[in-house]
């Protein structure tokens, strides 16, 4: 699958609102972003501007010059209508700590999109920072930084931990530069890690 500037445009020209070339009130930008999002981050996986934003990161994402270290995520952020804060996505995943199984809760600001279905509900996996040493800070908090402590984060970790969403719910879009994120099964690996040593 190529990928053609115009398949960006008319949607992210010069003067519109975020990106929706005047069409704002049909409430499906975020939408038709993520959607771009997630079928650019599938032809990936299958082998004057913002220097920082969705079409910037689309593009770094798919060009060859400029995606030598295989990225294969565009990262973003989700902003509640109303209130403007960001969505924090959460769910809970059981484990065996002990001989016992317990729940543990996972929460992220960051997500990655899997699918865009036509009636603009979406498949998002949570997304988790990743310090240098390997592990993922505690909770965060109700502001995205809470989840990027200092200067410890080095990545971020799939988990295989998705939710649906109705994108038509949410106000605006805020995209991460491509990353190659660290695979679910290191994530996997981690929780049988901590479960075991819970154990001891």
């Amino acid at each position: 699958m190529g990928f053609y500037e115009d398949d960006l445009e008319p949607s992210f020209n010069e003067g519109d609102c975020g990106g929706c070339k005047g069409h704002c009130d049909d409430h499906d930008c975020v939408c038709r972003i993520l959607r771009k999002i997630a079928r650019v981050q599938d032809a990936t996986n299958n082998d004057g501007d913002c220097q920082y934003g969705c079409k910037q990161s689309i593009e770094n994402l798919l060009s060859p010059t400029q995606n030598v270290s295989g990225n294969d995520t565009v990262p973003f952020i989700l902003y509640c209508k109303g209130d403007c804060d960001p969505f924090i996505g959460q769910s809970v995943l059981q484990a065996m700590s002990g001989g016992n199984r317990v729940f543990q809760c996972f929460e992220s600001p960051i997500f990655r999109v899997n699918k865009v279905k036509d009636n603009c509900c979406a498949e998002i996996e949570l997304l988790l920072p990743v310090t240098m040493g390997g592990s993922t800070p505690g909770p965060g908090g109700d502001d995205v930084c809470d989840y990027f402590p200092g200067n410890s984060i080095r990545n971020l970790q799939r988990t295989g931990i998705c939710i649906t969403v109705d994108l038509k719910k949410f106000m605006g879009v805020a995209c991460l530069e491509p990353v190659q994120t660290l695979p679910v099964s290191e994530f996997r690996a981690r929780l049988r890690s901590n479960s075991t040593s819970a154990a001891e």
